[in-house]
């Protein structure tokens, strides 16, 4: 059992981005690549976790197009990562709901993930949704994807969280 270090989750700053450049470099089996400028470009839509002044963690959130008016809008969580050393202690659990606590200001309707490990987003009450029912993420995204020939042959699980009691999702333990 590893033991609880403190960390601290805030959202990322200019000077954030080569940190979370090197994370999501460090996890290519598991993440889509980000080019330092992609990072830089949306460093408004990044959180980071910090120990001792260090930063060890990260999560993105980009909002999914729609033709016209937004009248199903949907954000991903994407780019979720700790450092190996510092899994364990929680630190990916409060990044992803710091998360979804800054989404759900702005109302989705669903919040997306594409994930290798759908039993840690399944805490937060994400479940299975068919691939096919977030094409638009598909065509912005995953075509130009180079790990897998196809969307639907990519072992990703497509996930989606919504919620309509107000409350918004809780951790599942």
């Amino acid at each position: 059992m590893k033991k609880t270090k403190i960390y601290h989750v805030r959202e990322a700053g200019f000077v954030d981005a080569p940190a979370i450049f090197a994370i999501i470099k460090r996890h290519p089996d598991e993440l889509v690549p980000r080019p330092l400028s992609d990072i830089i470009q949306n460093i408004d839509r990044f959180l980071v976790a910090e120990v001792n002044r260090t930063v060890v963690g990260c999560a993105a959130w980009g909002i999914l197009p729609e033709i016209g008016q937004a009248k199903h809008p949907t954000i991903e969580i994407k780019s979720v990562a700790v450092d190996r050393t510092h899994r364990g202690t929680g630190l990916g659990c409060a990044l992803v709901e710091a998360a979804i606590r800054r989404v759900k200001k702005l109302k989705p309707e669903m919040v997306i993930v594409l994930t290798f490990t759908p039993e840690f987003f399944r805490r937060f009450g994400f479940s299975e949704v068919p691939k096919e029912s977030i094409m638009h993420k598909l065509y912005t995204g995953c075509l130009n994807c180079s790990k897998y020939d196809s969307p639907f042959t990519c072992p990703e699980v497509a996930m989606g969280l919504t919620w309509t009691d107000g409350r918004g999702p809780t951790r599942r333990r």
